[in-house]
């Protein structure tokens, strides 16, 4: 189905429960495949055994922080294309410019809005669909 993006694989990664499991039900109410992963570390391992199609990512957390990981997934030639959007309390020039320099598509505030978060989704996902 052209243009049709559920069933997308999607990666919440995020240090904080409850923003993973806001993201997931969100994301599972519509219609995608969820992944959830608590640190740069976890979704390191969980980009490469479950090949995500969009990826969500915080800044801000312990061990790798949501730049580093970023970068180490667009380092990847197999993970080059994956959209990433970088989650971050922040939301200063400057953190987007970073998050630009390292290979994000986007740059979403929290705390999201389901519609927020859904949006990205249609907008981003479709990409990869194409792409595949």
């Amino acid at each position: 189905m052209p243009g049709d993006s559920s069933g997308l694989k999607v990666l919440v990664v995020d240090d904080s429960n409850t923003i993973r499991r806001s993201a997931e039900i969100f994301l599972k109410q519509g219609g995608y495949e969820v992944m959830l992963a608590d640190d740069g570390f976890d979704a390191l391992a969980k980009v490469s055994d479950y090949e995500p199609q969009l990826i969500f990512c915080d800044i801000l957390m312990p061990k790798l922080d949501g730049y580093q990981t970023c970068a180490i997934i667009k380092r990847n030639e197999r993970f080059a294309a994956t959209p990433v959007v970088m989650l971050s309390s922040k939301d200063g020039v400057f953190d987007k410019a970073r998050g630009r320099m390292v290979g994000c598509q986007d740059y979403l505030t929290k705390p999201f809005t389901k519609d927020q978060l859904l949006q990205a989704v249609r907008q981003f996902g479709m990409q990869t669909q194409g792409a595949r």
